[in-house]
């Protein structure tokens, strides 16, 4: 008996609708539950965290070192065109006052002694440091010695060291083979199929992105230190995952080679 194409009496219909709903049920159960579980982070993720996150809507972090609704963002820094205003002569002078205390590993003008893993904040945008102290002083950033003296700064103090520190000369290394050396197609290109995105569109001098710092002339060991960091998920106080999405990316290699030219430049 000759029965209609599309009709589920049409056991030939009925059994290649049935294997499509299958192989779409085994690909949605692959590509958004097992693939996502298998390489998330957080081991213990519902189905449905692994679903969005597959889908890629963004989930909310938490910082497990940190308490109640501290831990529910990386940040208590809200990042906006006009989070900091124009530096003034009275902010700056404020902030060189504060940064007598900061000259033991940062210099007097933010430029630490060569050979320390300290950062250079001379010339970084204020925004950037500003947004630094916060979570150093909020517990979003780990560290045993900036906790301890952000901790005393107010918010004004804060603002003030950031203005000092903006205003300053950014001194070139001595080994300045970087600016003579191609960037690294990390650096220039990214790998958009591994989910980096090009480091000198958000880090480079000319970016001017908000609460970003500048990478050039930092110190090889911070710079590779703060990667790994991001990358082991200690350090964790980025917007939306930003670094730790793209440090997770990389490998040893990738992130000396990344630190080595930066601290060229």
């Amino acid at each position: 008996m000759n029965e209609p194409l599309f009709s589920l009496r049409n056991r030939w219909f009925t059994a290649s609708v049935g294997a499509l709903v299958l192989i779409a049920v085994a690909s949605f159960a692959v590509g958004f539950i097992w693939v996502p579980r298998v390489h998330a982070r957080d081991a213990a993720a519902t189905i449905w965290e692994s679903i969005c996150s597959a889908a890629g809507a963004p989930a909310r972090y938490r910082n497990a070192p940190l308490q109640g609704d501290a831990a529910v963002l990386p940040t208590s820094v809200i990042v906006s065109s006009a989070m900091m205003g124009a530096p003034d002569a009275g902010a700056v002078g404020r902030g060189a006052t504060l940064a007598l205390r900061c000259s033991m590993c940062h210099g007097a003008r933010g430029t630490p002694p060569a050979g320390t893993e300290a950062p250079h904040l001379a010339g970084q945008p204020a925004s950037s440091t500003y947004k630094q102290l916060r979570d150093f002083k909020a517990g979003h950033r780990p560290s045993a010695v900036m906790q301890a003296m952000s901790g005393i700064l107010s918010d004004r103090e804060m603002r003030d060291l950031a203005a000092f520190y903006a205003v300053q000369q950014r001194e070139t290394p001595a080994d300045r083979s970087g600016l003579r050396q191609p960037a690294p197609r990390l650096v220039s290109n990214g790998a958009p199929m591994r989910n980096i995105g090009v480091c000198a569109a958000c880090h480079s001098p000319g970016a001017m992105r908000t609460a970003t710092p500048i990478l050039d002339g930092q110190p090889e060991a911070y710079l590779r230190h703060e990667l790994e960091s991001f990358r082991s998920g200690h350090r964790a106080n980025d917007i939306n995952r930003q670094m730790r999405n793209v440090a997770h990316q990389m490998s040893d290699e990738e992130i000396a080679l990344v630190a080595t030219w930066y601290a060229r430049r």
